[in-house]
């Protein structure tokens, strides 16, 4: 080894076990000794001359027995050492390769493992245990276990002439939604007449007829316009749809992990084709009506979401054209109100036409009472059905009554082996003390009379009342100094009747009120806010100074103007409805108000006043003290 440049020896062996050490790291020490042996330098190996051990390495790390470096030993273990370097990188890089594909295999591994367990449980059954089919059991006995019925189901009307009372408003309902061209409605009255019913059983008789717009399978879609509430962050909307979007309100599974927003079709799209009743729209959010009527003029709902991306191609088709083209809403809107139409959104009444439900009269609370008891399948007497009468003014109530005085029947009857199939009175006034109710109509003195004292008419949610006003008057201890005195709780407008009665007077008469202490009072105290009792109240006042009797089976409604005339007011049909259930024989009513006077009315005698002149003469001029 004379002639060799290998200096210092000991540093190149140090480099040379560095370098078998990175080849036992890269090929393993199996590998090695293989290759060694393939190329012949197992010797070589681990000889202790550093030329051949280099030499032995260059062969295996090159792969190739003729292999001969160039160059001093140390250009040699340069080389060596570079492509040692590139070996370490590609493994490196294969290394991380690897161990992608391995996890790729993996999971494709393991969702192909779940796609065959699913596979296998459905063949067996479906992924039950017995925690699980104990539960479907139970719930499975839960489902067999029925009640027979709720009373007012049973109660509710089946068809259209099972709605009592309302011939004029079944016929406007039908006029409107039967039509090839059928409109949107708002249907007025009191609660308990048969809005809702009516609503339903025109629809069913639209899809009889072949020139309706209603398909046999139209959808009836009911909803309770007070439940119906605007959420600013648009995150739920059960009327007109909301989007759930990934993150915050959970889409679907498949949906959310890849950030896709879910719309949810709302009970517009659910009414398609057929009808949206909402009950007492006039409680609706302002803001959400407001929106209900923009889809009422497209006739679709549509979309939005930040989560919308329509560049995205995983996004499925059906949601791509509920962004794209909204969802259709093409029904016909029925809300139902006891409201008044100038409480209603003015947008809302001018796409809607209007059909105004009847209050009941104790006729039609007798004809409801005996055929609710017939399908109950008992008898009721007329004096028992008109106490049924006596304590309500709307169907619901009345059946709901007659359904409690059946239920005490059966209970009495619970041993007995023949039961008796007849409804007493007493069972009735069993039911009225428990609820505490009170009677709803009251006689009114037929024949009598009383000075300063007279009955008006009100109107709270299409009911009519009677109001009771009295006056008394005293001469003023001064002339001139003489006061007026008013209930605080029957509202400024009221009280300004008072004075336009005293110009009245004057004008009539030629006196001054200002002479007397006036009071003024409605029994009961209530608030009567509103011009209508102007003209009781002047004949109440006029009754009191000249000492006439008015009437008491006579009520009158108007409100008088300062020149005298009686001028016309609303509610008229409500009005005389309540004077006829009240038992009242005569209504005055202003002469602008007669058109107002429902066809066909029972009860009351109507007679229309033009000017408060014509009212005392028709009132007093038997009496001979005209003035």
């Amino acid at each position: 080894m004379a002639g060799s440049s290998l200096s210092p020896k000991n540093d190149v062996k140090r480099q040379l076990d560095a370098l078998e050490y990175l080849l036992n790291d890269i090929f393993g020490s199996d590998q090695i000794i293989l290759r060694c042996t393939k190329l012949e330098v197992l010797h070589l190996i681990t000889s202790d001359v550093p030329e051949e051990r280099l030499a032995a390495l260059e062969k295996v790390v090159f792969y190739d027995a003729a292999y001969r470096g160039k160059g001093s030993v140390s250009q040699r273990l340069e080389a060596l050492t570079a492509e040692i370097g590139d070996l370490l990188a590609r493994r490196a890089v294969e290394d991380q390769l690897e161990k992608i594909i391995s996890d790729k295999m993996q999971e494709k591994q393991d969702d192909y493992y779940r796609e065959i367990k699913l596979q296998v449980l459905k063949e067996q059954n479906g992924p039950e245990t017995a925690a699980t089919k104990r539960k479907l059991e139970e719930l499975k006995a839960m489902e067999g276990k029925k009640l027979k019925g709720n009373a007012m189901e049973r109660l509710r009307p089946k068809a259209l002439s099972e709605i009592v009372g309302q011939d004029r408003a079944v016929e406007a309902l039908l006029a409107k939604l039967v039509s090839p061209f059928p409109q949107h409605v708002i249907v007025y009255g009191p609660p308990g007449v048969g809005k809702t019913s009516a609503a339903r059983l025109v629809l069913e008789m639209a899809k009889t007829i072949p020139s309706s717009s209603f398909d046999s399978d139209a959808p009836f879609v009911e909803v309770d316009g007070a439940t119906l509430r605007w959420d600013p962050r648009e995150t739920t909307n059960p009327l007109l749809g909301s989007v759930h979007d990934p993150i915050y309100q959970g889409a679907k599974r498949d949906l959310a992990e890849t950030g896709i927003p879910e719309p949810k079709p709302g009970l517009v799209t659910e009414a398609n084709g057929g009808i949206l009743f909402i009950d007492e729209i006039g409680e609706m959010d302002p803001m959400l009506l407001n929106k209900l009527l923009k889809v009422l003029e497209d006739k679709r709902v549509t979309f939005e979401s930040s989560y919308y991306d329509p560049a995205d191609e995983m996004i499925p088709a059906y949601i791509r054209h509920i962004f794209e083209r909204g969802l259709p809403a093409d029904f016909i809107l029925v809300g139902a109100t006891t409201r008044d139409a100038s409480e209603l959104n003015p947008a809302l009444r001018s796409r809607c036409g209007a059909v105004y439900f009847d209050p009941l009269s104790s006729a039609d609370i007798l004809t409801i009472v005996h055929d609710a008891a017939a399908r109950l399948g008992v008898r009721v007497d007329d004096d028992t059905a008109a106490l049924i009468a006596e304590y309500t003014v709307d169907g619901r109530k009345a059946a709901q009554l007659l359904a409690d005085a059946y239920g005490l029947l059966t209970y009495e009857q619970r041993e007995k082996k023949v039961k008796r199939r007849t409804l007493k009175r007493k069972l009735v006034e069993q039911v009225i003390r428990s609820g505490r109710l009170t009677p709803c109509r009251r006689g009114y003195g037929e024949g009598e009379t009383a000075v300063g004292k007279i009955h008006g008419l009100g109107v709270y949610g299409f009911i009519g009342s009677v109001l009771e006003i009295e006056a008394v008057t005293f001469p003023a201890k001064e002339p001139g100094k003489g006061s007026v005195r008013f209930n605080d709780t029957a509202g400024s407008m009221a009280k300004d009747s008072v004075f336009n009665a005293a110009s009245v007077y004057r004008l009539l008469t030629g006196e001054n009120l200002s002479d007397y202490d006036i009071h003024v009072n409605i029994i009961g105290g209530g608030n009567i806010d509103g011009p209508s009792a102007g003209l009781a109240i002047f004949l109440a006042i006029y009754s009191s100074l000249k000492e006439l009797p008015l009437p008491q089976d006579l009520a009158v409604t108007g409100e008088i103007s300062v020149r005298g005339q009686v001028c016309p007011v609303g509610g008229i049909a409500e009005k005389l409805y309540g004077a006829g259930q009240a038992g009242l024989k005569r209504v005055l009513l202003p002469k602008e108000n007669e058109k107002e006077i429902p066809a066909g009315l029972s009860g009351p005698d109507v007679t229309a006043v033009a000017d408060v002149a014509s009212v005392i003469d028709f009132l007093f001029a038997s009496a001979g003290k005209k003035n």
